[in-house]
């Protein structure tokens, strides 16, 4: 695990979390604030402990902070600031939080927003409407920050002095959203979409340039270096390059199979399998179709099974990395039963290439896109092939002829100098230590998701790293839990209809992401999913 793993926010009750709450206590209140005498023993019981309701954060089994609240009166503050009720707003219900302690290693921010949106929930379900403080005065510009407002002279003694403060429920409702320090205000959001992706500053750049004509020598060089490096990443002999989103180079895909004979077989496991039977559907394909459940992966046996009892089945369609539950399927399994049944492979390629090292050798065509694993902007569709295209065919439209595409020499239309400048930048920047960051990112984030009880979609043994396809319980609404990560930063993929149909979120690297941009997430989700929810997966 990280070393920004979860933490797990909750109301103490077990013998040994109070003892590690005795121990902060003394470790805050003793050595660090010198508010109480030192002891042989280095424990500190607060004299309310037995009416205090301590929200907690730990980490495993180790405490790294807290924070009370009590309502009975009097409170602490009662005994340093005479007719304190003279100073609240009329008719509020007060409380008094007190004992607000974060081990040294964990004031980042996220910590405390836990144990604060822990403590508001609390609050609300007891009533209260107003909180009260004693702030010390080392840490004004954090209350404030928090929306808490001075009132009242300093108490206390020199060495531990405090403001008297208070916050309203309405304040603190108004504030939460902004206490966690922003993912990286410097860099903007926190991508984890599966397109449009984080871009690298020199992809930037290179999109900023001036854009040139399609018809220029330079435009052609670069163009065709940039066809050199997409098949060098496949290990694929020929690409073409349209302009257009994976739909294109899908329907280009269906354009060639209306012009082979026999049957095909589509496979199926999610969203994007099913896309591809409506695509062919729509071209007037004759197919048969093998689906099996979201979340499972094609096994050779099934697939093999399929062909012997279809008769006439000459192609075969299938998505490599299924977006919609992040199952990657086993393309050299394809490779293998096509090879051997004399099958021409076609693979939807759009969310593998550039998320994983892939082999398109022997494939028929295969579909990619500049927008999600090559970390470009979105706009350039690609299909690869190995084989020789058949040229002059009146009867496909002519954007979708590929063979119209390799006898222009791959530029037969307007291509946006702008995008495939774009696109060859990020591809020279791919290499195996970027699917090896990738694979490291994913582990971690799956080790963590799992730990408190996430359910992935996709088995270990079958997931793609780019794509975490994550199931929240019925209590928990995927818009909602959505919607506040956006607010904080974190932009997921929740907003597709297959995914809100099944209460899902994404977590997608195939952008630029690191660890430290990246894992906390982990805590942001921790604080929108309480244990008591998950433990219903």
């Amino acid at each position: 695990m990280s070393a920004r793993s979860l933490y797990m926010f909750k109301i103490a009750d077990q013998p040994s979390e109070f003892e590690q709450i005795h121990r902060l206590n003394y470790r805050t209140f003793v050595e660090e604030i010198p508010q109480h005498g030192a002891n042989a023993e280095q424990v500190l019981t607060d004299k309310f402990h037995q009416e205090n309701t301590y929200m907690i954060a730990s980490r495993g089994d180790v405490l790294k902070g807290m924070v009370c609240v009590r309502g009975l009166r009097p409170f602490s503050l009662d005994a340093k600031l005479p007719n304190l009720d003279s100073y609240l707003p009329r008719g509020a219900r007060p409380c008094e939080i007190r004992l607000l302690s974060v081990e040294r290693d964990c004031r980042n921010g996220k910590l405390l927003f836990g144990l604060l949106e822990l403590l508001a929930r609390h609050c609300k379900e007891c009533g209260y409407d107003i909180a009260v403080i004693s702030g010390t005065l080392r840490q004004q510009k954090l209350y404030r920050h928090l929306g808490f407002v001075p009132f009242g002279p300093i108490v206390g003694v020199p060495a531990a002095a405090f403001q008297p403060m208070y916050i309203t429920r309405e304040a603190f409702k108004a504030t939460w959203p902004k206490l966690v320090s922003a993912p990286n205000t410097s860099a903007g959001l926190v991508n984890l979409l599966p397109g449009p992706v984080g871009i690298a500053p020199e992809v930037r750049r290179d999109f900023g340039k001036a854009a040139v004509s399609h018809r220029s020598d330079a435009f052609i060089a670069d163009f065709q270096e940039t066809r050199r490096l997409l098949c060098a990443l496949t290990c694929a002999q020929h690409v073409e390059i349209l302009m257009g989103s994976g739909t294109v180079a899908n329907d280009a895909v269906a354009a060639q199979l209306t012009r082979l004979p026999g049957r095909g077989l589509i496979l199926s496991n999610g969203e994007f399998g099913d896309r591809l039977v409506d695509q062919a559907e729509r071209w007037g394909l004759s197919f048969a179709t093998l689906r099996t459940p979201w979340g499972n992966p094609f096994r050779a046996e099934e697939v093999l099974r399929k062909v012997d009892r279809c008769r006439g089945i000459r192609w075969l369609w299938a998505v490599h990395c299924e977006t919609s539950t992040g199952v990657l399927n086993d393309i050299d399994s394809f490779k293998r039963i096509c090879r051997e049944h004399n099958l021409r492979l076609c693979m939807d390629c759009i969310s593998s290439i550039g998320s994983v090292p892939i082999d398109l050798t022997g494939v028929y065509l295969a579909t990619g896109v500049s927008g999600k694993g090559l970390a470009a902007f979105p706009g350039l569709s690609m299909v690869f092939y190995n084989h020789t295209l058949r040229t002059g065919e009146p009867a496909l439209p002519r954007y979708l002829d590929l063979g119209f595409y390799a006898a222009h020499d791959g530029i037969p239309f307007t291509l946006s100098s702008n995008l495939v400048y774009a696109l060859k930048t990020a591809l020279l920047r791919r290499n195996e230590e970027s699917f090896e960051r990738s694979r490291h990112l994913s582990r971690a984030l799956r080790e963590g998701l799992k730990s408190v009880g996430f359910r992935i979609i996709a088995s270990d043994s079958d997931a793609a790293p780019a794509v975490i396809t994550i199931a929240l319980p019925p209590a928990l609404s995927s818009l909602e839990v959505g919607r506040r990560l956006d607010e904080l930063g974190y932009t997921l993929s929740y907003k597709s209809g297959y995914l809100i149909r099944r209460n899902w979120i994404q977590i997608c690297l195939m952008g630029e992401c690191n660890d430290e941009k990246v894992l906390p997430v982990l805590d942001a989700l921790g604080y929108f999913c309480p244990p008591q929810h998950l433990a219903a997966l």
